[in-house]
């Protein structure tokens, strides 16, 4: 069960990525942050059951986990407002070897044959995108800007993203929390942090145009929900972070299919390729 937990988590974050790139236009990316935070929390809030009792120890780490997501999104964010969204999709896959150090390292995970076969066959489709410099130049973004600072942003959220990804199932598997628990408290650590943000850098929010883009409404609903099956999938004892890290690369399918349906980007070929190299790794991974 945990595996269709992950499987669909993968699917609604690719959707929720496109429905970022939709929501960012015309809008800066801060109040899009903060109000997009504002509404997952007011969603969150009624599905969350009893949020009193987290012990201290869990709660400084679910503080520290949304002050790391908090920088990952002011990244990500970046990062998807300026590149074409199918590019990103794959950038996004560096996380795989992130997440899958950390699972080892960390978490004291061992990877089967299978599963080292999956973790080269994503990073071979990772490496192919720049194989040929070209595909890179659509015109969305020049061509200097996601070889240096777009591609550092969508790298450092990709890491921070692993470094969650790997604090979820630290606090799901102690048994201490719920997972209505952990989404409400994170969610409101995040506005607080955003918050803070927004008052120091007096950035204006235009509360009433975010309010009436129906593109803010989808990502905020998709945020909780994609989260809480994650957060679930976490919570049963035979997860591992290194499979569940194969199997979020689902996203990446839909964020291709998406640059190349709905934003109409071009020289999506190479990605398609890697698209077809990630799937055959995530089906070797659970074989």
């Amino acid at each position: 069960m945990w595996i269709l937990f992950v499987l669909i988590y993968g699917v609604l974050k690719g959707v929720r990525d496109i429905a970022k790139k939709k929501a960012l236009s015309g809008h800066g990316v801060v109040e899009v942050l903060f109000v997009y935070t504002l509404m997952s929390f007011a969603f969150t809030v009624p599905v969350s059951g009893n949020i009193t009792g987290v012990p201290v120890k869990e709660m400084l780490m679910i503080a520290f986990k949304s002050f790391v997501i908090v920088i990952a999104f002011l990244c990500s964010f970046y990062a998807i407002d300026r590149m074409p969204i199918s590019l990103y999709g794959v950038l996004d896959l560096s996380r795989v070897l992130f997440s899958m150090t950390l699972g080892i390292l960390i978490l004291k995970e061992h990877l089967r044959v299978n599963q080292i076969i999956a973790f080269f066959l994503i990073a071979a489709g990772l490496m192919l995108l720049r194989y040929k410099p070209r595909a890179l130049r659509d015109g969305t973004v020049r061509a200097e800007h996601v070889a240096g600072v777009l591609y550092i942003l969508a790298f450092i959220s990709t890491f921070l993203n692993a470094v969650s990804g790997t604090m979820d199932k630290i606090l799901m598997s102690g048994g201490n929390i719920t997972s209505g628990q952990l989404q409400f408290w994170y969610t409101f650590f995040m506005l607080v942090y955003y918050g803070i943000y927004v008052l120091v850098t007096r950035t204006k929010i235009h509360f009433k145009d975010l309010f009436k883009n129906p593109w803010m409404w989808a990502i905020s609903i998709l945020f909780v929900v994609a989260d809480r099956f994650l957060f679930v999938a976490n919570s049963y004892s035979e997860s591992r972070v290194t499979i569940m890290t194969l199997l979020k690369q689902a996203c990446c399918i839909v964020t291709i299919l998406g640059g190349k349906f709905i934003f109409k980007e071009k020289n999506t070929l190479q990605r398609f390729i890697c698209a077809a190299i990630i799937i055959a790794g995530i089906v070797i991974s659970v074989l």
